[in-house]
């Protein structure tokens, strides 16, 4: 109980720290007025849309007044205008919640990759943590990581924040959010506590996610290293390598660490032994789920159905993924003698991971090149966190998430080929890497991987090891050894199993 009251003690400081914190940021960083600064929000969405969405939204266009002075006689010409503009913004506020409607899909697919690569007798608490992670995190960004990610307004979506297009912006965002909490489920898995699980939940979603996406998607100071210091755009991810998928494996390599390995994993000296998962089809049926809702989360990223970027966005998102894992099958089949499925599976999420950040800004053999790494590298770093780090992560999820997360954030500042981007984070021109002539748009996504590690894992590293002291993360070597359905979840996922062995 004693806990509890310090844990919400925490939560009231930091939440102040962080709203003061997000307001400073968003008035040193000079850029223009977020959208949530509305004097007048528009709840219903009537006033939203028009003419205005119409004409003067490109240099040279007509604005409002030139079309009433030529309209003048031809009223149906501002009325045909007005009802343009709004259709604009229903189209894209359409396009938006469709892709976050199959980003939220990959929720299923996530649960079924982690548990597919975990133990029978865990499956229940594994699925529970994939779901629950969904409520506590969707909940905690409620009230106050949406807020603090777009700059410490609209704390419970209340206030100038009840406008239709801004609460549609929430649904994307808070799905993004969700795929970044999810990761240290699968690093953590067969050994975590569900009570300290739940205040990780709230914690991920209202506070660390938000403040590094606020720097770098809200008007952060990453965002305008391109502005204030002459380094590209800035610090740029189109659809989350950092900022999801980086943020969530490191969050995953600290808990890991802090958790210990599970009993078993390794010898008395030091080498590791293998875990198989109980069910491999279904963590294979699980990556193609993922698969499929990837496009939600990198073509959704435009935010607009009318930015025909969108086509060269998808066919990039499959060619990385396609050829990650085919590097990371040729990694295994040479290094190993087989090809590894699961390493095939786990590289087919890589090159996804990898992607994520330089979708819009490459070529289709820039993609491929991106992948080709990415399936390779994950690999290889498989070996490193269990090897050499000793650290146990039983589905793969730092090599997945947080090394090719950092990787595409490396590979949009060498591959970006100048034919997307101009305008973003108020730079003029569009977005060219290291090797299109652009040096500095490389050094920028540098600082934000090292940005990134730095801030994430000492802030969850503390985190941990500071919850541990409070409720400790760990189930006794009783409810390891006997799976952790029961104990912490009250459900077995495969009851029969028990029946079947008593009958023999």
């Amino acid at each position: 109980m004693k806990g509890f009251v310090v844990i919400v003690c925490l939560t009231v400081v930091v939440l102040s720290a962080g709203s003061v914190f997000a307001d400073t940021q968003i008035q040193k960083s000079d850029s223009p007025p977020s959208s949530l600064e509305l004097t007048r929000p528009d709840p219903s969405g009537a006033n939203t849309g028009g003419i205005k969405d119409t004409v003067g939204a490109t240099p040279g266009a007509p604005t409002v007044e030139d079309i009433k002075r030529l309209a003048t006689n031809e009223p149906l010409a501002v009325k045909l205008a007005d009802v343009v503009g709004r259709n604009k913004i229903a189209i894209n506020i359409v396009w938006s919640l469709l892709c976050a409607f199959l980003v939220f899909f990959m929720q299923a697919g996530f649960a079924m990759v982690e548990t597919g690569f975990t133990r029978a007798k865990n499956a229940g608490h594994t699925m529970a943590m994939n779901m629950m992670v969904l409520v506590f995190g969707v909940l905690g960004y409620w009230m106050c990581g949406y807020a603090l990610q777009m700059g410490s307004k609209g704390f419970f979506l209340s206030g100038a924040v009840y406008d239709a297009s801004i609460i549609t912006l929430f649904l994307p965002h808070v799905v993004s959010m969700n795929i970044s909490a999810t990761i240290p489920t699968g690093a953590m898995a067969e050994r975590w506590t569900f009570k300290s699980f739940m205040v990780y939940g709230f914690f991920i979603a209202m506070f660390i996610y938000p403040l590094y996406a606020h720097w770098v998607w809200g008007g952060g100071w990453l965002a305008q290293l391109g502005r204030n210091f002459g380094l590209g755009h800035g610090v740029l991810d189109f659809a989350g390598s950092s900022v999801i998928h980086m943020l969530g494996g490191v969050s995953a390599l600290a808990g890991a660490i802090v958790l210990g390995p599970r009993m078993g994993k390794f010898k008395t000296d030091g080498n590791p032994n293998a875990i198989p998962g109980h069910h491999v089809p279904m963590a294979i049926i699980g990556c193609l789920i993922l698969f499929f809702g990837w496009f939600g989360l990198t073509s959704g990223s435009t935010l607009a159905a009318g930015d025909l970027r969108i086509g060269v966005i998808a066919v990039n998102t499959m060619l990385a993924s396609v050829a990650a894992s085919f590097s990371a099958m040729c990694y295994m089949w040479f290094f190993y003698g087989k090809p590894d499925l699961s390493l095939s599976a786990n590289g087919l999420l890589s090159g996804l991971v990898a992607i994520t950040a330089p979708c819009a800004f490459v070529s289709p053999m820039g993609a491929v090149i991106i992948g080709l790494v990415a399936g390779m590298l994950c690999c290889a770093s498989v070996f490193f966190v269990e090897r050499t780090l000793k650290v146990d992560d039983p589905v793969g999820a730092v090599s997945v998430h947080g090394t090719c997360g950092a990787w595409g954030l490396i590979a949009l500042g060498l591959f970006a080929d100048g034919t997307y981007g101009d305008g973003l984070n108020n730079v003029a021109g569009a977005v060219k890497g290291l090797f299109y002539g652009d040096a500095s748009q490389f050094v920028a996504e540098i600082i934000g991987v090292v940005v990134n590690f730095v801030f994430v894992f000492v802030v969850m590293y503390a985190f941990f090891k500071t919850l541990d002291k409070m409720i400790p993360l760990r189930v006794s070597e009783e409810v390891e050894f006997e799976g952790l359905d029961q104990s912490e979840v009250a459900v077995t996922a495969y009851p029969d199993f028990g029946i079947t062995k008593a009958r023999r």
